[in-house]
């Protein structure tokens, strides 16, 4: 393959964000699904947040099918209709969310020894309730350190987002160095399908429905326990460069208006979705605060 260089077009931009958005969607559910899988629980998802995305993601297939949306739209929604039904099976297979003893939603004594939490390091292992050796409670020593294991972490997490958005920058730029002439603007279409639109539309309001009921769950058990940091902010990103796939196509009115429906569907869940962060650093804050206090 002879490397071509960069022509830096608005088709160009959409379709390195464009892939990077497909990138972030394909890694995105896969610690949420393995986590629900080790623990035979999906207790930590609330299963109408799932159902409404479930059925936003139905709506917005057809809806960009119908409308002849970009294809990076229409690949992203199947995906991520597939992936949901995954979601729905499994907290169907796991039964009705347990209620589960307020000590063990501390990470000082964990439900189990979570694997998940050792590969993607979304929390801290050094607060496993059991030794890895002797199979003892954690001791003082180990609760007053967290700080060096919570920098590698966040190093960890860093590595994995920029190995996942190099990845969609490569897979790209290699269709980029078979094809460059497809990067020339084509310009969008503007023909209405008034019947996609309203897919669109109800697509929208189900994905931003579909997060009240997890962010009611978390408030209610004052804990993020059983769901993926990673997830939400893998779907954070992916949200935010679809955003920019669609935008750098075009700021005409009209095909502003055409994809205003995707857009609002994706802007309302990205700025919930910080409202779900910010539940994150709060329990957790909450939780080591407790769990300090008490050594």
């Amino acid at each position: 393959m002879q490397l071509v260089p960069i022509e830096w077009t608005s088709q160009t931009i959409s379709g390195i964000s464009g892939s990077i958005s497909i990138a972030c969607w394909v890694i995105v559910f896969v610690p949420q699904i393995y986590e629900n899988f080790y623990r035979k629980s999906a207790d930590g998802l609330s299963q109408l947040f799932v159902v409404l995305w479930l059925a936003g993601d139905v709506f917005n297939l057809v809806g960009a099918l119908m409308q002849k949306l970009l294809s990076t739209m229409i690949i992203l929604a199947a995906y991520y209709t597939a992936a949901d039904i995954v979601l729905l099976l499994q907290c169907l297979w796991y039964g009705p969310e347990e209620k589960v003893d307020p000590i063990h939603l501390s990470p000082a004594n964990p439900i189990n020894e979570n694997v998940l939490q050792d590969v993607f390091h979304e929390n801290q292992p050094l607060l496993q309730a059991q030794s890895p050796t002797a199979g003892l409670v954690a001791t003082a020593d180990d609760l007053l350190n967290p700080e060096v294991e919570v920098k590698k972490n966040y190093l960890h997490d860093g590595v994995i987002v920029s190995v996942v958005i190099m990845a969609g920058f490569l897979s790209w730029y290699i269709s980029y160095c078979q094809n460059p002439g497809l990067s020339k603007p084509d310009g969008p279409s503007l023909e209405v399908n008034w019947l996609g639109q309203i897919f669109g539309y109800l697509s929208a309001l189900l994905y931003l429905g579909s997060r009240v009921p997890q962010i009611l769950l978390n408030f209610e058990r004052k804990s993020c326990e059983g769901i993926s940091f990673l997830f939400f902010l893998f779907a954070c990103l992916g949200n935010s460069s679809f955003i920019l796939s669609v935008l750098a196509i075009s700021l005409d009115r009209k095909y502003l208006i055409l994809n205003a429906s995707w857009l609002i569907g994706s802007i309302g869940t990205l700025a919930m979705d910080f409202v779900i962060f910010a539940q994150f650093f709060a329990y957790h804050r909450e939780i080591k605060t407790v769990d300090q206090d008490s050594v």
